[in-house]
């Protein structure tokens, strides 16, 4: 298996990779992962930096239990109420960038809804990884 992550000269470099080339492996697709712990409890009511840990931590999990981890993480989307300001968005990166490998980042796309599927949800995020065999 060979994943490729990167950002060609040609595009803006924002702390993301622009672009993912796999050869080979187990593509993985992971659900919106959401800021409820094991006991299916909401996490963090009205605290975005609280829901992005959890659902980080989450994903973690879905990640282990088909023999991954981050450093696996080729995509990420992440669903973002509209009420949570830049400012406080701003706390994604520094929460992200204790799980993900900063130095060959997934592709990302980050966008701002009006809400998710349930209103005390702040913060969603689906995922892909790639795992060898």
């Amino acid at each position: 298996m060979t994943v490729k992550l990167f950002t060609p000269p040609t595009l803006p470099a924002r702390g993301y990779s622009q672009v993912c080339e796999v050869t080979g492996g187990r593509l993985i697709l992971f659900a919106g992962q959401v800021p409820h712990d094991v006991n299916d409890k909401l996490v963090g009511a009205g605290d975005f930096d609280a829901q992005v840990e959890q659902v980080f931590q989450n994903l973690g999990r879905a990640l282990q239990a088909v023999g991954g981890s981050f450093k696996n993480l080729v995509k990420i989307n992440n669903y973002c109420v509209e009420t949570v300001s830049y400012e406080i968005r701003a706390n994604y990166r520094v929460i992200r960038d204790r799980y993900i490998d900063t130095a060959n980042p997934p592709v990302s796309t980050f966008i701002y809804v009006p809400r998710l599927a349930q209103p005390t949800w702040l913060f969603e995020m689906d995922a892909m990884a790639v795992i060898d065999g």
